[in-house]
């Protein structure tokens, strides 16, 4: 079986039913009104990709256990050499970034503000749209926008993007998901995005990405 390092992560809530507990793992299952049900599901598929192995245990009224167990690795470790820092790419622009997830929107927002960018956020396509107007309407454009391609109870990024290129056949957006095998992902141009970008993010090449479709460059 080999030897594994084991995770875990308690918490002290409401706890989840024992009826409930098989399905947290799956794609779109949520018990939140708000929620997108994607958490976990973006977890066991990251977990499963390393030949890991995640569960879970709860009791109601007194908390959830959830297990990560991941691969040991048998190399040994080498010594630290100093290590150069690489040179954060950074850019400038107005950024609208529309994402159902409070902490992806709170991420990218912290991620792009560092790298130089003014960020706007919003949480479905709906608002989006009257964003984008707004804005080009004002004189003060939008450069670039990424899109979360599913939206829970609400217009989504392929749906969005289409409206968009109606208000301004220029709009340059990227697609974002954490399901890497949609075709949109894949064949992006054809939807009328200008570039991708994969949950979970690699910040340098989201960065490289963002700069490269308001620059028009690609060096």
């Amino acid at each position: 079986m080999g030897n594994y390092v084991e995770i875990t992560i308690e918490d002290h809530g409401v706890g989840i039913p024992k009826d409930i507990l098989p399905r947290i793992f799956e794609p779109y299952f949520t018990t939140k009104q708000k929620g997108s049900g994607l958490g976990l599901a973006t977890s066991f598929s990251i977990v499963k990709n390393h030949d890991g192995y995640i569960a879970a245990d709860s009791a109601v009224g007194v908390g959830t256990s959830v297990y990560i167990y991941l691969p040991a690795s048998k190399k040994s470790i080498p010594a630290k050499k100093a290590e150069v820092a690489e040179a954060r790419i950074t850019g400038k622009g107005r950024v609208l970034v529309m994402d159902d997830e409070d902490m992806i929107r709170l991420l990218l927002s912290r991620i792009l503000t560092g790298g130089g960018y003014e960020v706007e956020l919003t949480k479905n396509g709906e608002e989006a749209i009257e964003l984008y107007q707004k804005a080009k309407e004002s004189g003060q454009p939008f450069d670039a926008l990424i899109l979360d391609l599913t939206i829970a109870g609400g217009m989504g990024g392929k749906e969005a993007i289409r409206r968009l290129l109606e208000i301004d056949p220029n709009v340059k957006a990227i697609v974002s998901s954490g399901y890497s095998t949609d075709p949109i992902m894949s064949e992006f141009k054809d939807y009328g995005f200008s570039g991708v970008a994969a949950k979970p993010y690699e910040i340098t090449e989201l960065e490289e990405t963002l700069r490269k479709i308001i620059t028009g460059k690609g060096g």
